[in-house]
């Protein structure tokens, strides 16, 4: 099938297979087509539809609250081509970068479900073929008999995978997370599209990286944690981590996270923000090489950052009021121009 994508600066052509999702198609063909979260919860790769019909494949998405139908409106993330399309995007769209890890879908098979804490695990996914992504990234997943994808950054960073590596946090009413923590999944079949996402780190990057995470949004920090020190970054540039959950019981990784620490005890910084409660006294015996500080993650990112921002590119993913409330900080008190600032929302 054929779709044509008019945007407000140019228009592109590019074909779809059956049954797969009009941004899926885009993004495969090096399109880089509007999107945010791909999983049909914020609106941003709506598109107006021009000529020809789609079948919607979720049709009690979340984002459908931003489109409207008698307007012919949809979300390309949701929607497949009946045959050939022409659609409207009311936005810039350009050609992917040269060099962009292009997505792709892959089937994969669940691995290693294990509990961190009561409401995180991680699981592991072995992929059909090696696959290329960049540190920060996210990949869409979705296990048999549940609508729409739900969308995952990687904990850790390989060229070519085999294997990626993924945290959960449970949420009420969750498809993924219900089912993910219903049973042991181990063995599952899942499919997979990916890699996506512009939250990425690149050791070429040339400035200090400052990392801001709300509870599992951590898993994306990881990565590009994994990414730097192999590369030895750190060396040369400084590094700030900030690490914010409610208690001491909810947090995980910290093993990881101190042994990142450790190769670069003089330029990486990591600060674990406890919200609701003050830091217990046993920690700094625990934990030597992190530190620890009472408040939430902004607002701790907020008192030990001062005055160390120059040359920042920052980083933040978490829960939205995390996020929002993180890149208020570095926009108002940082300064940050909003191109030294990415973000990833866990809608």
């Amino acid at each position: 099938m054929r779709i044509q994508v008019n945007a407000r600066n140019r228009g592109y052509e590019f074909d779809a297979r059956p049954g797969e999702r009009v941004l899926h198609a885009g993004l495969r063909a090096g399109i880089a087509l509007p999107y945010e979260c791909a999983t049909g919860t914020c609106g941003t790769c709506k598109a107006t539809l021009v000529g020809g019909t789609v079948n919607d494949g979720w049709a009690g998405a979340p984002g459908k609250k931003f489109v409207k139908p008698e307007r012919r409106e949809f979300l390309m993330c949701q929607c497949e081509a009946a045959g050939d399309l022409t659609v409207e995007v009311d936005k810039f769209v350009h050609a992917a970068e040269l060099g962009a890890c292009t997505p792709d879908v892959c089937g994969a098979v669940l691995r290693a479900p294990r509990t961190l804490v009561d409401d995180v695990m991680a699981f592991s996914v072995e992929l059909e073929r090696p696959r290329d992504f960049d540190a920060g990234q996210f990949v869409l997943l979705a296990p048999p008999g549940i609508a729409g994808y739900r969308a995952y950054s990687m904990c850790n960073f390989m060229r070519g995978a085999r294997r990626l590596d993924f945290v959960v946090k449970r949420k009420p009413d969750g498809g993924f997370s219900d089912w993910l923590f219903g049973a042991n999944r181990d063995g599952e079949a899942l499919t997979m599209f990916g890699p996506l996402g512009s939250a990425t780190f690149d050791p070429s990057l040339a400035k200090n990286v400052l990392c801001i995470a709300g509870g599992s949004g951590i898993a994306g920090m990881m990565s590009i944690l994994a990414r730097a020190c192999d590369e030895r970054y750190f060396e040369r540039w400084r590094g700030f981590v900030f690490f914010g959950v409610r208690k001491m019981r909810d947090t995980f990784f910290l093993d990881e996270l101190s042994s990142f620490q450790r190769q670069f005890p003089e330029n990486l910084q990591i600060t674990v923000a406890l919200s609701e409660e003050d830091v217990p006294a046993a920690v700094a015996h625990d934990w030597p090489a992190l530190q620890f500080e009472r408040g939430f993650v902004h607002e701790v990112t907020k008192r030990v950052m001062a005055g160390k921002y120059p040359d920042v590119r920052a980083y933040v993913a978490g829960p939205p009021p995390a996020v929002d409330a993180a890149i208020r900080v570095l926009l108002l008190d940082a300064k940050l121009t909003t191109n030294n600032i990415r973000y990833d929302k866990y809608s």
